[in-house]
């Protein structure tokens, strides 16, 4: 039942991101008056479509990418038609590359923007301080001796100012000692820190998490949370007028009350409010139905969430950059950084079945990961094709067809073995750990 979930939801996530990317593609051609004679999600064997026009619409028997073709985009084709995709000017074929990857940036940003407006804990790491708020017991950070409130300066040396940059600096540290720095009422500390390593990815991990309050992680239907209409993102402020910090107290003052009436004052969209229940007895303690945890929560009005989605998105390309870096680095191995069909299979299934705000978001960053992709300058892909394209336009001239076949076949070996990686990637993340 897993696997089938993993797949719908993957034919879900990639159908919207490929449909987008080559819609992109099709409306600037289209704009630009080039005949389009297909589109299609997918590669292989045409298992179903319609035609409209010169263009046939289909879907095809890989669900493992997609394509739009115009009339005359194969170079070799000699063609005198003004329609021809080769007779366009060279700066409206660069814009018919550059819609592909565009739409994927548009669809990324609209869809966090949506995540944002329905309530989340996906927030922007830069927001949040560097102050520790959780630090499990027996963790590469518990080892170091950290501690909850303790507020860290840096990291090797390196000042650190908010906690993206924590998070970059331990998971891109496995296996390897980094010195802390750290302020604990207000005296400045050090200490040295050797984060463990996730077997499946082979990322660092240190076992601690940033400050933030006690809310609402999710509630049981049928018990009294859901009944007094307690939600996702709640933040649970105090019980009975004494103020909450931590999920720990909140058990505390609530498992000693079953079948007596408390008051809960929780936060909700910057306002407090104050509602009554009655705790029902399970174990012997006293439960009203919720998971309580600590995490970053927002939930935004339409505009804000779109600028604030946007820089999310800026400042999850930099991230991505500066991950890309380590790799390159040789601090963390290059599986942690490529997945292939598997593994996005596996985390769009997980991000599905913990509900749609999940799977949204999860889209939003495969969409964006595609357009990134895209524009690398990898013949073949929108990046490589444009690279042709500016390379002829500062020649003032075309490159001869046999160097464009030559750069194709490069290109197609380059695909070829980035998918064989990934693959392989995959099957490494899969295979059990000893």
């Amino acid at each position: 039942m897993q696997i089938l979930s993993n797949i719908l939801a993957f034919v879900v996530a990639a159908g919207a991101v490929i449909f987008v990317h080559e819609l992109g593609h099709y409306l600037v051609g289209r704009l630009f008056g080039v005949r389009v004679l297909v589109f299609s999600l997918g590669f292989g064997q045409r298992i179903w479509g319609f035609r409209r026009g010169d263009t046939d619409y289909r879907l095809s028997l890989i669900p493992l990418g997609g394509y739009v073709s115009f009339d005359g985009q194969d170079p070799s084709q000699d063609s005198q038609d003004p329609q021809s995709f080769q007779n366009q000017p060279r700066w409206q074929r660069i814009l018919i590359y550059l819609a592909g990857p565009g739409m994927n940036a548009v669809l990324a940003v609209l869809l966090v923007a949506l995540v944002f407006t329905m309530g989340t804990e996906f927030s922007n790491q830069r927001d949040v301080s560097t102050e520790v708020g959780l630090v499990l017991a027996d963790s590469p950070a518990d080892l170091a001796g950290l501690e909850t409130g303790d507020l860290i300066t840096s990291l090797d040396g390196e000042a650190v100012a908010d906690w993206q940059a924590v998070s970059l600096a331990v998971v891109t540290s496995p296996e390897r000692e980094m010195s802390v720095g750290y302020t604990r009422e207000g005296e400045e500390l050090t200490t040295v820190m050797t984060p463990t390593t996730i077997p499946r990815y082979e990322l660092g991990y240190a076992g601690l998490w940033p400050a933030a309050p006690v809310r609402v992680r999710s509630v049981i239907k049928g018990r009294p949370a859901a009944r007094v209409d307690l939600q996702f993102g709640d933040r649970l402020a105090a019980v009975d007028g004494v103020a909450v910090s931590n999920a720990e107290e909140f058990r505390a003052l609530v498992g000693p009350r079953a079948g007596e009436e408390i008051a809960i004052t929780i936060e909700r969209d910057g306002a407090e409010r104050v509602v009554r229940l009655t705790p029902e007895e399970e174990d012997g303690r006293g439960i009203i139905g919720i998971y309580p945890d600590h995490f970053v929560f927002q939930k935004l009005k339409p505009v804000v969430a779109l600028r604030e989605s946007l820089r999310f998105n800026r400042d999850t390309v930099l991230e991505m950059g500066a991950f890309l870096g380590k790799v390159l680095q040789r601090r963390i191995p290059a599986k942690s950084a490529i997945g292939g069909p598997v593994e996005i299979a596996r985390i769009s299934g997980a991000a599905a079945r913990r509900g749609p705000r999940d799977l949204i978001f999860f889209i939003a960053l495969i969409s964006l990961n595609l357009g990134l992709i895209n524009m690398m300058p990898i013949p073949i892909l929108d990046g490589g094709q444009i690279t042709v394209l500016l390379v002829e336009s500062t020649l003032r001239r075309d490159l001869s067809l046999a160097l464009k076949e030559r750069i194709i076949q490069v290109g197609l070996v380059m695909i070829l073995a980035l998918m064989v990686m990934a693959f392989y990637f995959d099957l490494l993340k899969s295979w059990p750990s000893s």
